[in-house]
């Protein structure tokens, strides 16, 4: 028999309540771990953005013991593939207010890794979006599960030679690829867009700007306009699932070499993935 691949609150089953705030509202938080050797990489880190998403949003975090031996079992028999944590609010009746006790409603579902992985990892090319992302300082860095503006902004294009889609803020800053984060180098400076006032603060970013840290490179973060790649040295998006992802071209902007930072960061990011594990 085949292993479930989505349980809700603990139990195999595909079926969420059609009351449920996330359904309704999307009044809920998801993070999206990479398997790895049948273990959730980074788990730790997930988990505590995903606690500062509860402590931002008023939600209630769930007992993080509970959480680790659920994806045990869930990931025990799958040896690579992507486990998707949803959290929402819970049941609640029509109207925006939230119930005040609320029992928050938590879904896990397993997925395939992206078939083309290798590929995107040898470099990729992207285009500029028209949609925007609202400005927002509340819900800035926390991965909440309203994509509205990334599906409107997915909807742009389907030319399957193009991996990614940059997004500017109203006030045209450049803030993140639809699923990822941004990076660019330019004379010895890595570079990545401030996520103060919307944006997601991905895993894989934080880890690059560690890795940064560590090896003594130069980091700002800023917040420029698309202009700034066309000076750029080598250009990298970052995700948890798929990793460091050389940019070899934005669409009418520009192309670029896999660069020397991107091969040694994908070397570091490739052992990191056992040691990071739980």
């Amino acid at each position: 028999m085949a292993e479930a691949s989505v349980w809700v609150n603990g139990r195999a089953t595909s079926h969420v309540e059609v009351a449920d705030r996330g359904f309704q509202y999307g009044d809920g938080l998801f993070e999206t771990f990479l398997v790895h050797c049948g273990v959730p990489v980074f788990w730790q880190a997930h988990l505590e953005r995903l606690k500062r998403g509860c402590e931002r949003l008023g939600i209630l975090f769930p007992d993080p013991d509970r959480l680790r031996q659920e994806a045990e079992v869930i990931c025990a028999a799958r040896e690579q593939g992507v486990l998707k944590l949803a959290l929402t609010r819970g049941i609640g009746g029509r109207g925006y207010a939230p119930p005040k006790e609320a029992k928050p409603t938590q879904v896990f579902s397993f997925h395939s890794l992206p078939a083309n992985l290798p590929q995107i990892q040898r470099g990729v090319k992207v285009r500029a979006c028209r949609t925007h992302l609202g400005i927002n300082p509340d819900l800035a860095g926390i991965k909440h599960l309203n994509r509205l503006e990334q599906v409107l902004a997915r909807r742009e294009w389907d030319d399957p030679s193009i991996y990614e889609g940059l997004m500017c803020d109203w006030e045209g800053w450049l803030v993140e690829g639809i699923m990822t984060n941004l990076f660019w180098r330019r004379d010895g400076i890595l570079f990545t867009p401030r996520l103060d006032r919307c944006g997601v603060a991905g895993i894989a970013r934080a880890w690059v700007l560690e890795r940064a840290a560590e090896w003594g490179i130069e980091m700002q973060e800023v917040r420029v306009g698309p202009r700034a790649l066309a000076e750029a040295e080598e250009v990298f998006l970052t995700n948890s699932v798929v990793g460091i992802v050389p940019v070899v071209e934005l669409v009418n902007g520009g192309r670029w070499a896999v660069g020397p930072l991107v091969i040694r960061l994908q070397d570091r990011w490739q052992r990191s993935l056992t040691e990071a594990a739980w």
